[in-house]
């Protein structure tokens, strides 16, 4: 059983393909943030909306359904404003319909295996950005003291990583859409009988670019947008 997870794809149709292109799956996992950044948000819903096995909802998606602050970093929150007011004029009624009742968790078995799945973090479904790959044991544990599955999946922070505290697994896979750890290639996990592996996958990140500077944007926003996405640092 190999299980695909990813997360943060943040309207990125070029970086999702590649993805899928790389990797045969039998079950997709998506942690949330399906919009806000990006050129393409229809094309990534109607995707995550036909595809996915287990999808949660994440905290750009609550913000563009509900017209409430995201709570991102002050330095990114310009940026999610004016994509996601954009956004909302191109996506179908029945695209916000599956944004809004996207569930906050969603818990699941297969191949003898127990998954949990969250945006953030089981403390504070949205918005906590405390789950990094560097944090400390004893803070892994507090955080992810509710769930009791064998594997927690969750995004939200777009760093990569999995982690094994007790008989749990913490896994990040990174962000699809908008990588902020230096490397700007498509970053997802594949879970194969319990084994973990984060990968990378390149795309054509130009063409993603291109998209961009082709929409009804402020220059200095799809400037900022192209240099995150060209470098994968924000």
């Amino acid at each position: 059983m190999k299980i695909l997870a990813i997360s943060d794809l943040h309207a990125n149709w070029p970086a999702l393909e590649a993805v899928m292109a790389a990797e045969a799956f039998d079950r997709l996992l998506v942690a949330g943030d399906l919009v806000s950044y990006g050129p393409h948000p229809r094309r990534v819903v109607d995707f995550v909306r036909r595809h996915a096995t287990v999808a949660v909802r994440g905290n750009h998606d609550h913000a563009l359904v509900h017209a409430v602050d995201c709570r991102c970093a002050p330095s990114s929150k310009p940026l999610a404003e004016a994509t996601r007011a954009l956004h909302r004029t191109l996506l179908r009624p029945e695209d916000l319909d599956f944004l809004g009742v996207l569930p906050l968790t969603a818990a699941f078995a297969a191949s003898g295996h127990s998954f949990f799945c969250v945006h953030a973090s089981p403390l504070d479904h949205l918005y906590r950005y405390t789950l990094m790959p560097d944090s400390p044991e004893d803070d892994l544990r507090h955080e992810i003291g509710p769930v009791h599955e064998d594997y927690v999946l969750l995004g939200h922070t777009h760093f990569p990583m999995s982690r094994r505290v007790g008989g749990q697994f913490v896994v990040n896979p990174g962000s699809v859409g908008q990588p902020r750890d230096g490397d700007p290639r498509a970053s997802y996990a594949l879970i194969d009988d319990g084994m973990v592996t984060l990968k990378r996958t390149a795309y054509d990140v130009q063409r993603t670019v291109a998209d961009l500077r082709a929409l009804p944007l402020p220059r200095d926003i799809t400037h900022r947008l192209a240099a995150i996405l060209t470098h994968g640092r924000g």
